[in-house]
């Protein structure tokens, strides 16, 4: 039954016959044979009938769901007795986007030093790749945006809001300034994130509001990367202020804050509301929680 079920979790993952037979070791017609005994078990139509795959019946979906949740605990169950008998003791796995690696450490930290018998896996991920993974069971949390894009069926816990900075040299674009407008922004020069990034997508959004269409000079999906290119003084980038930790800013370089308008979201951890919270993770919930700064609690 679980081989079955994890044939499904394959063909919604890789959306192919011959790639999901091949991520779970098997032959094409093995894989079709074992989803066919599976629709004759529950005596339903599973998957849209073609010579290429067009997706899941509606009953599909919802054993979709019962499929990630049913292989989701035996390999968390699975994994436990493995680290029991290893004496390696439980291991959660998060994923965090790129901006948020500086909040992981100030959870994840204090949280291992109460828990000393927990490990921890931590991925950098965007968001949209990390909320895919929450829902597939492939982590157990995650720090991402939770008041922009639509987050799914959660449980969220706020950790800071984030607003955009300009970062530039004394001597490059707009470095004189105390702040900049993003009518401004739009007019210089700029280096930004990738655009799979949704903190690009925010940008992309509000310069587009404005009636200013983005074009940056350049590209990356790397802190370093696009420092060194600010630092060079041709061109500025817009960075969400979670950043500012991460990059050593020495004695040329300047971060200004971008108004007119003054936007802001908030960053916080996720959990899937789908499956069953397993103790270590709502432990790590509890320590979130008491890293909710006073102006993101919730109004009594």
């Amino acid at each position: 039954m679980l081989e079955k079920l994890e044939f499904m979790i394959a063909l919604a993952r890789e959306r192919h016959f011959g790639r999901a037979a091949e991520s779970c070791g098997v032959a094409q017609p093995t894989l079709s044979l074992g989803i066919q005994s599976l629709e004759q078990m529950l005596n339903v139509q599973l998957v849209k009938r073609s010579s290429r795959f067009q997706g899941f019946t509606p009953e599909g979906e919802r054993v979709l769901v019962w499929a990630r949740r049913l292989v989701g605990d035996a390999k968390a169950m699975r994994q436990e007795m493995l680290n029991f008998h290893a004496g390696g003791g439980v291991q959660l796995r998060i994923a965090a986007i790129p901006c948020s690696m500086q909040i992981a450490a100030k959870l994840t930290v204090p949280f291992q030093e109460r828990h000393p018998g927990v490990r921890l896996r931590i991925l950098g991920r965007p968001s949209n790749i990390l909320l895919d993974l929450l829902n597939q069971r492939e982590i157990d949390a995650g720090i991402t945006y939770i008041s922009n894009e639509p987050i799914g069926d959660v449980s969220s816990v706020p950790l800071y809001r984030d607003r955009f900075m300009l970062l530039t040299t004394e001597d490059g674009p707009l470095g004189y300034a105390d702040q900049a407008s993003w009518e401004e922004v739009g007019s210089a020069p700029l280096c930004l994130f990738e655009r799979d990034l949704q903190n690009r997508r925010i940008i992309d959004s509000v310069l587009r509001g404005i009636g200013v269409e983005p074009r940056p000079v350049m590209e990356t999906d790397s802190v370093m990367a696009l420092t060194s290119y600010v630092r060079l003084g041709q061109a500025a980038s817009v960075v969400p202020s979670s950043v500012m930790e991460m990059i050593d800013l020495g004695p040329h370089m300047r971060t200004i804050p971008i108004v007119e308008p003054d936007i802001h979201h908030t960053i916080g951890l996720v959990v899937s509301g789908r499956f069953p919270i397993q103790p270590a993770l709502s432990a790590l919930v509890n320590e979130a929680h008491m890293l909710v700064p006073p102006d993101l609690l919730p109004v009594a």
